[in-house]
């Protein structure tokens, strides 16, 4: 009986705290403004080096299938913010 009690408070004291943290976590990036283009750049960076880790770590395990595919992915999401920072530019540079 005893030890069920403490289960259950345990429990309800886990969930309490989730709660709050996922509280706590979706409104610190109310406060972002419209990306740049050196953002861009440099989150494309930050891809390209996860790419590089993921690949690295899943072809140490044996796991190339899964290593190209993650890379693939990250190359990808790389590219993405790229060229959205080349849009920025260019729409910057020229301007009607």
């Amino acid at each position: 009986m005893c030890k069920r009690i403490k289960e259950l408070i345990a429990a309800f004291t886990l969930t309490i705290m989730i709660a709050l943290v996922s509280s706590a976590s979706a409104q610190q990036d109310t406060k972002q403004g419209p990306s740049t283009a050196k953002g861009q750049y440099k989150e494309s960076g930050k891809e390209v080096g996860k790419a590089g880790k993921s690949l690295g770590h899943n072809v140490k395990h044996g796991r190339l299938a899964r290593g190209g595919k993650h890379f693939g992915k990250h190359m990808g999401h790389a590219g993405r913010n790229f060229g959205r920072g080349t849009k920025r530019v260019v729409k910057r540079a020229v301007q009607p």
